[in-house]
């Protein structure tokens, strides 16, 4: 909240409490002793009650998160096809599924990582949840890395090569340039010949490229960032929370 908010917050309270009749009070009327009269009693009665500054900022904040859900919903409805089918992102869990959620994300995300367990346990149990992974790297040149390797492994070796390595990347802790990720790869019994061969393709960088234009788009700069079909949830979900959007989701 920005100081002046700060201040206009309890300004604004106080002037519809001594607002009597509220429809006769008007500030820019009164003299000069009038408004300094008036003044020190808006003071000495959130001196006495300053309990009314922080309830009246409270329902300015609970007033914003309800104006930046509303806006959420609209983008997501706006760009929906974006983000529901964009025709190169990995799709995961029951690709039929009745409820689809994706996850904008980075690999060396902490939070991600905190996640990415509770995002699978919910998918594996539940069984009628489509999930997509949107590859969002924003954390630097090892996160980039990371995004890359993956993508190229999806475009030259298929969706089941990439799920193993999406999943050892969100654990992975090691360096990221190509010899590590080739290891990393051969650890996990993939052939990274085809990974290696299609990563200079310009596929790779346009899917990327493309899902952080989205991202712009939603105004989504952080990771994780979640879509639950009609909603967005910026920043780490816990299982409980992202069982009960699921659940409201089927409800309508």
């Amino acid at each position: 909240m920005t100081r002046s908010a700060l201040f206009a917050a309890p300004l604004a309270l106080a002037a519809g409490l001594f607002a009597l009749p509220a429809l006769a009070f008007d500030v820019s009327a009164m003299s000069d002793a009038e408004r300094e009269a008036f003044h020190t009693e808006v003071r000495a009665y959130l001196m006495e009650h300053p309990e009314v500054i922080m309830e009246a900022i409270q329902v300015l904040e609970e007033r914003n998160q309800q104006q930046q859900v509303a806006a959420d919903d609209s983008l997501v409805r706006q760009y929906a096809d974006a983000i529901f089918d964009d025709g190169f992102s990995w799709v995961g869990g029951n690709p039929e599924g009745d409820v689809t959620v994706v996850e904008f994300l980075d690999y060396r995300c902490g939070y991600c990582r905190k996640a990415f367990e509770e995002v699978k346990k919910l998918v594996e149990a539940d069984g009628n949840i489509r999930f997509i992974v949107k590859e969002f790297p924003i954390l630097g040149q090892a996160s980039l890395d990371s995004s890359r390797f993956a993508v190229a492994a999806r475009q030259a070796s298929g969706d089941a090569v990439y799920e193993q390595l999406h999943d050892a990347l969100m654990a992975y802790k090691g360096a990221t340039d190509l010899p590590a990720l080739t290891r990393l790869a051969e650890d996990l019994d993939i052939d990274p010949a085809p990974i290696l061969a299609q990563l200079d393709a310009p596929e790779v960088d346009a899917e990327i490229r493309k899902t952080h234009e989205l991202a712009k788009k939603l105004k989504v700069n952080g990771t994780p960032t979640f879509v639950f079909d009609t909603q967005m949830v910026r920043g780490y979900v816990p299982l409980d929370v992202m069982e009960q959007i699921v659940s409201e989701e089927r409800e309508g």
